[in-house]
């Protein structure tokens, strides 16, 4: 064979790998191969539920299985973090929370940027935290507890799914805000959180309305308010803490699906689509609502500037009330 023969058949072998690679790239999506979604936290919270909500739906709505992959720790970076360095093909997605929104000003470094390492999807849903007790603790209400507080800075132990995740920071503003201490247990997911405040081994937590619902329904824990701006409809009677007297406390939780960085534009309209579809129907929102969780779908682009007003309001309110979380 000629040295000219050698290169010919060479150069066709490249060009042959690049039109393979080329026409995968542009297959249709999803091919036959599972979707990844990942949920940053154990089971049990917020972020799980909801994607057990939507996966099923969206599967089939894609014509494709959709696989929920539990990856909880530090405070749900390492799950956000996995995907971050995924494949940018749309088979690994997250379901993230708020508290990407917040990390970036805490004071410890995290393995990823949101704004560089992401590509939005879409908004899912929002939910109140709310202010849940062990039913043992003297207080009844929350204008008890926050009179407690003043009284006994630092006696009270309040669990969250992990540092710096939302829990945590509504926390830690109310105590600012209410110019008291709290001490922060944090836990590998809602899950655990809610096990060890009903078994008593600490007295409150800053919970999604959808984890802790359940256990208030059932007598095991008391709810005593709202941490957002307006109350519920699922428990009208539960004030909000501006009600009780704590000025400017706002700390809702809302969820969106994020990509990897350079997922293609169709893939995530893709997603985008089965998404919206999915908080539309009826029997997921139907669900959603018995959970307290409000469907906010948007669009992408819609997604990426909510983003970053969100990010706008908590550097503002993290770096004014000077908090530094060790994640």
């Amino acid at each position: 064979m000629t040295r000219i023969t050698r290169f010919a058949r060479v150069a066709l072998a490249g060009m042959l790998a690049a039109t393979a690679l080329g026409a995968a790239a542009q297959a249709p999506f999803p091919r036959q191969k599972p979707i990844t979604l990942v949920v940053p936290f154990a089971p049990g919270g917020g972020n799980d539920i909801l994607a057990r909500l939507i996966a099923p739906k969206m599967g089939k709505l894609l014509g494709q299985t959709v696989v929920i992959e539990n990856k909880p720790g530090a405070g749900g970076n390492l799950g956000a973090d996995y995907v971050a360095h995924a494949a940018p093909d749309g088979y690994t997605l997250v379901i993230a929370s708020s508290q990407v929104t917040m990390n970036p000003f805490l004071g410890t470094k995290i393995p990823f940027s949101i704004e560089r390492d992401f590509e939005p999807v879409g908004r899912i849903a929002s939910v109140p935290i709310m202010l849940v007790a062990n039913p043992d603790q003297p207080f009844r209400t929350l204008q008890d507890f926050i009179q407690y507080t003043r009284a006994n800075p630092g006696k009270l132990s309040y669990s969250s799914p992990g540092n710096g995740t939302p829990q945590h920071l509504a926390g830690e503003v109310f105590a600012r805000l209410n110019k008291t201490e709290l001490l922060h247990v944090p836990y590998r997911g809602t899950g655990p959180s809610i096990t060890d405040l009903m078994g008593g081994q600490v007295q409150i937590s800053f919970a999604t309305f959808a984890s802790a619902i359940q256990y208030v329904r059932a007598g095991k824990l008391r709810a005593l308010g709202i941490a957002g701006k307006k109350r519920t409809a699922l428990m009208p009677d539960l004030p909000t803490f501006a009600e009780a007297g704590i000025a400017g406390y706002d700390a809702e939780l809302w969820y969106s699906l994020l990509a990897p960085a350079q997922t293609p534009k169709p893939v995530v309209d893709k997603l985008n689509a089965a998404l919206v579809a999915a908080l539309k129907s009826p029997d997921i929102a139907e669900q959603m609502a018995k959970q307290g969780f409000e469907p906010q779908a948007s669009s992408p682009a819609e997604l990426k500037t909510y983003i970053g007003k969100e990010m706008a309001r908590w550097q503002r309110l993290i770096q004014d009330n000077g908090i530094k979380v060790a994640l």
